[in-house]
């Protein structure tokens, strides 16, 4: 374990940093950036204003209490895109004020909340918060019943921030926005961590599906994005996830994650079946090439066939001794120097 979290150290210094209290999580300092808007200005103008604020942002140019912040500014730009929909890359521009999107998310709703100690070493324990429905359509989903559904308790911002402080206070290392998908639940999230007081540093736990204007969101308030990569190729994250520009948009978001404001990358790419050479072998490759030797990932071997797995039966087993061996050499062979297999 020490080994480890050694690795996860050497590829997570700004995440390590905010938990040893040498640095704050990101939304902390989006809290301290000044911006001046009005609350009934149109987008194009918010989004002007955002531009600006992020430049004070990596500038440092920070303030204590200021009257609105860009964190503020954020939360107000995502709930008005909640009009006419596109926090992800379907952009169904759904009116959800009024009616459920693509994702099958209206308002945001809780599915369950805990203090997970299942996650990467380095995240345990996780207070994860788990929302219902999602944009993807897995045949293999494992939680299907809340990312199929609309399930789950609506809490207020308040009530939500207070029950991340008293998860830190029993311990949380982090607070772990999963699914379903956070995505749909972008501007909750956002209105949420304007209320949490605790220096607790956000992790992203996502399909990395979102839009680009998501992503300029999540700039600044984002610690580490748990990235799941699903697909090597369009033609499987078409048939088996319904997820349409698979690789193009997904590697479009992780090279912006890039360049975010000290986000650093967990990411998880799970091994499925007869799968090897499309899309294990090109998504390490493309790590590797992309995003550096260094990065964290977790090559996950707990693939089985869940929900309709059935119905396609290349993917209706477990993996092979020889498939868990290969992906293990395809590691080595990426010299991947952070990784996690098994």
């Amino acid at each position: 374990m020490w080994f480890e979290i050694k690795r996860a150290k050497d590829a997570l210094p700004h995440y390590f940093s905010i938990l040893s209290g040498e640095e704050k999580p990101n939304f902390f300092y989006s809290k301290q950036v000044e911006v001046n808007f009005g609350e009934d200005e149109d987008l194009e103008s918010l989004w002007e204003t955002h531009e600006e604020g992020m430049e004070k942002l990596r500038e440092n140019d920070l303030k204590e209490n200021p009257k609105k912040s860009l964190l503020d500014l954020k939360a107000l730009i995502a709930y008005k895109m909640l009009e006419s929909c596109e926090l992800c890359e379907f952009k169904c521009h759904a009116n959800r004020f009024e009616e459920i999107g693509y994702c099958r998310v209206k308002e945001s709703l809780v599915a369950s909340d805990f203090l997970h100690i299942g996650e990467e070493p380095e995240l345990v324990p996780s207070y994860t918060v788990f929302f219902s429905g999602c944009n993807f359509r897995c045949a293999f989903c494992q939680n299907w019943d809340i990312s199929q559904y609309r399930v789950g308790l609506r809490y207020s911002p308040k009530e939500m921030a207070v029950k991340i402080a008293v998860a830190y206070a029993e311990g949380a290392k982090n607070v772990n926005f999963v699914g379903g998908e956070p995505t749909p639940n972008l501007p909750f999230i956002l209105e949420t961590l304007k209320y949490v007081k605790v220096p607790i540093p956000v992790v992203w736990n996502s399909n990395m599906y979102m839009s680009e204007k998501s992503m300029k969101l999540l700039d600044g308030i984002v610690d580490v994005y748990l990235g799941d990569f699903k697909w090597g190729n369009d033609e499987d994250a078409l048939k088996y996830s319904k997820a349409p520009r698979y690789w193009e948009t997904v590697t479009r978001n992780f090279l912006l994650a890039k360049n975010h404001y000290k986000a650093e990358f967990l990411i998880r790419h799970l091994v499925m079946p007869g799968h090897l050479e499309c899309c294990t072998r090109p998504i390490l490759e493309w790590i590797s090439e992309n995003l550096g030797r260094d990065v964290r990932v977790n090559v996950m071997f707990q693939y089985r066939p869940e929900y309709r797995a059935h119905e396609y039966p290349e993917i209706d087993r477990r993996l092979t001794n020889d498939e868990m061996l290969k992906a293990a050499e395809l590691v080595k062979e990426f010299r991947l120097k952070n990784a996690l297999v098994g």
